[in-house]
């Protein structure tokens, strides 16, 4: 507080105090919606306390300039209080907000026997003056918020056309998929997942475009287009993983934004037979998928001969694809991702270990595995990561198995 001249309040030079909020609790930091209200994933009671801050400031106000010696004032605290309300409230209470601190003001001044002083009516200016700014504030913090919204709802919608969620049910297997972004408010890269039922059992991709930004949304949008249509009428996973190749050669030649010379994406492409237990699957340079059996058991299905990623052009030659099988059992989950998951680092530099974290557990289905998998890398990151990663996870159900199966947590006790 800085001091006025004594002996009489209201006498003096007088200075504004410019408050800066900021919102802590939680695990996500709150946000502002469009109409510059607080929102978000952060702690109820965090929220409650700030929205209440510019009331408590004026409070304060009041009782620091009835309380101490008149040299001193309470000022800086009405300046303050519709400054932090501006950015973090609607219009209405940023308002009102100032009408109160003005009010304050003036009462005070009543109350001392100074109002016609000099001293008061610049205290009362300053403070008025601060409330049009603030109002000023609010209305771009406002429209600000109505732009992030938008392009909010923008890119969900280009994700909802790009990446679609599947079906929880498809041809008698539960699936889910999950993508989580790195960055916060980003909602698309370079990772990309898909299942379709065809003539040839349902067949599945997951993989991971090389590099960030629209050049690798592309290649996703180019790589799943080019795999929901040939999954139709390729015979063989082989047949498909080649198709894919040609779609990426092709398209890298025609776009500027494809790097057609160093762009690659690794990918897993998978079929599930109709009325088979077993699992083929085409691996060209991607993590391996794991396989969690009923009873906790986990394997690791390893190609027997690595491949080159899709898009290494002739390269890619050397490598024939072979598709291999593996068994495919009732109450069996089949769990895909990408290198967002195993290139997760906790403070320490460790890498994530799904194989390890999982060998052991059993859960009700998919959607269960998935949720406990994300809580667990978040808590090995610390709430932190440098990448996106997509999951599926696919599961052939058994009779009766939501009875006899029972959840474990990823993290043991």
């Amino acid at each position: 507080m800085r001091r006025r001249p004594a002996p009489a309040r209201g006498t003096g030079q007088e200075s504004s105090v410019l408050g800066q909020g900021r919102q802590q609790g939680g695990d996500e930091d709150p946000g502002v919606t469009g109409d510059g209200t607080v929102t978000g994933n952060g702690n109820g009671a965090a929220r409650k306390v700030v929205r209440a801050l510019p009331a408590v400031l004026i409070a304060v106000g009041l009782a620091f300039d009835l309380l101490t010696p008149p040299g001193y004032t309470g000022s800086p605290f009405f300046s303050a209080a519709p400054l932090i309300a501006a950015p973090l409230s609607s219009l209405l209470v940023t308002l009102l907000t100032g009408v109160l601190a003005s009010l304050a003001v003036v009462l005070l001044h009543l109350l001392n026997g100074t109002t016609w002083r000099v001293e008061a009516l610049t205290e009362l200016v300053t403070v008025i003056t601060v409330s049009g700014l603030a109002v000023l504030i609010n209305r771009v913090v406002r429209r600000s918020g109505e732009r992030l919204a938008s392009a909010r709802g923008i890119a969900e919608a280009a994700q909802r056309a790009v990446l679609p969620k599947p079906a929880e049910r498809i041809a008698g297997l539960h699936v889910c998929a999950r993508y989580e972004a790195a960055q916060a408010d980003a909602f698309i890269g370079g990772d990309l997942y898909a299942v379709q039922d065809t003539p040839y059992g349902v067949r599945l991709a997951v993989g991971d475009v090389r590099g960030k930004g629209l050049g690798a949304v592309e290649a996703v949008a180019v790589v799943l287009g080019a795999f929901r249509e040939a999954a139709e009428t390729e015979p063989t996973l082989e047949g498909l993983a080649r198709r894919l190749e040609r779609a990426l050669t092709r398209e890298g030649t025609r776009r500027d934004s494809l790097d057609s010379v160093e762009g690659f994406t690794t990918c897993v492409l998978g079929e599930i037979p109709t009325g088979a237990q077993v699992l083929r699957l085409v691996n060209r340079g991607h993590p391996e998928p794991l396989l969690l059996h009923a009873d906790g058991r986990l394997a690791v299905l390893a190609p027997a001969e690595p491949a080159l990623p899709l898009g290494m052009g002739e390269l890619a030659e050397a490598w024939p694809d072979r598709a291999e099988e593996w068994p495919f059992p009732t109450g069996a989950t089949l769990l895909l991702y990408t290198d967002g998951l195993t290139e997760a680092r906790d403070a320490a530099g460790v890498f994530y270990d799904p194989a390890a974290r999982l060998t052991g557990r059993v859960f009700p289905g998919p959607g269960e595995l998935l949720g406990a998998l994300s809580s667990d890398v978040r808590r090995h990151t610390g709430g932190g990561a440098t990448d996106d990663m997509a999951l599926l996870a696919v599961g052939r159900p058994g009779e009766g198995e939501p009875e006899r199966r029972r959840t474990v947590p990823v993290v043991a006790p």
